[in-house]
């Protein structure tokens, strides 16, 4: 996990420190914009690891002092997020993420392309970064204790989530049509379905959950006058629709009412001692009055391969994304799904379901028929 939180805030720092001066670059006249692309990629990939890794607390755990610079990472990622949607810019780069026969293609050239692409990621990257905070945030009892400070003090995320809730990025109106974003794109809502909470909404709901009702997170937060009146803008949000919807805001709503009613404490004057995240600041400190030098020396020996290299890499990546060589790394060996032995074949059309024989297979066929349909 540190290895994967290492690589990602890489790929960030390459991306706003190197990848602008790229596309700058006269002689940057890539024939294939494949291997950039993949890094770009990379991060979308990591993140998207992270989430689905995270909701485990051994994993979570497993990140030891690197949590705080994935802390550090989620935190920019949202406040860029919140910064985009006050400006507009959300629903301007729908167009990024929507297609269609209706819309014409723009002839961009290969940097404004990139950039284009990167724009597009940006977005899904930070929803995702969303889910992983709010993942780090039901362990905070078993993180270390720089974590909490870094959450409640240093960056104050639950005012920031709660700029989130107010300015709700992944949702708008297009032609009157409420819409909003899920699984990746952006569906138009049904009248029915507008009072529906969305994943990322319950996301958001979670981690606020998780940062003011925790006893640790309690005694470390501020409770100051602005932070107070901030907190009680969600009175306004936490509505009978949205409590039916999930439950526990009860606790929520009855700490604000309680909130309202108590004086905002007065400022503490503590001695505080943290640790500070490394691997963002090492890799600046490393680099720094480089990135030219360092942009000018992967557009000769990285971003311009020859025909052979770049088909190279091509073969790479299709083996690297292979279902049989990712089946081949896992620890446990596939099950039969009829008699449970362990078995060597799968269904051949759908690639899903595992047999130790034809006999099993034809016996399970009437039941697997529909699946292996849809999946096919």
């Amino acid at each position: 996990i540190p290895v994967l939180i290492g690589e990602l805030i890489s790929v960030e720092v390459w991306k706003h420190k190197i990848f602008p001066v790229l596309c700058r670059l006269e002689d940057f006249k890539p024939r294939s914009t494949f291997p950039i692309y993949m890094v770009l990629h990379h991060e979308a990939s990591i993140i998207n690891l992270l989430e689905t890794v995270f909701f485990y607390k051994e994993v979570c755990e497993s990140a030891e002092d690197s949590i705080l610079d994935l802390i550090d990472y989620c935190h920019r990622k949202l406040t860029l997020l919140a910064a985009r949607s006050a400006d507009g810019q959300t629903a301007t780069l729908m167009d990024s993420w929507e297609t269609g026969p209706e819309l014409p293609k723009l002839s961009l050239s290969p940097p404004q392309e990139l950039q284009k692409q990167a724009e597009s990621m940006e977005f899904e990257i930070s929803l995702k970064a969303l889910s992983v905070l709010r993942f780090i945030t039901d362990q905070v009892e078993s993180l270390p204790l720089s974590a909490l400070t870094r959450m409640m003090c240093t960056h104050n995320l639950p005012c920031l989530l709660i700029q989130l809730l107010e300015r709700c990025p992944w949702s708008c109106r297009e032609a009157g049509k409420l819409k909003k974003f899920e699984n990746g794109k952006w569906h138009v809502v049904p009248p029915e379905d507008q009072v529906k909470m969305t994943k990322l909404d319950g996301q958001v709901w979670l981690a606020l959950y998780n940062l003011l009702l925790g006893p640790e997170c309690q005694r470390k937060y501020h409770f100051d006058g602005f932070n107070k009146s901030q907190l009680l803008k969600l009175r306004a949000f936490l509505t009978d629709v949205l409590i039916d919807q999930l439950p526990n805001l009860v606790e929520l709503q009855r700490f604000l009412c309680h909130l309202a009613l108590t004086e905002p404490a007065p400022p503490k004057k503590d001695l505080v001692l943290e640790q500070v995240p490394v691997i963002r600041d090492h890799v600046l400190k490393k680099n720094a009055g480089k990135w030219e030098a360092i942009a000018k020396h992967q557009v000769k020996h990285v971003f311009s391969p020859t025909e052979e290299e770049l088909q190279l890499q091509v073969h790479r990546w299709v083996q690297i994304y292979n279902l049989d060589m990712m089946e081949a790394v896992i620890p446990d060996k596939p099950r039969c799904r009829v008699c449970g032995v362990e078995a060597a074949k799968r269904c051949s059309r759908c690639r899903n379901e595992w047999y130790c024989s034809r006999a099993c297979q034809v016996q399970h066929w009437q039941k697997h028929k529909a699946a292996c349909n849809l999946m096919a």
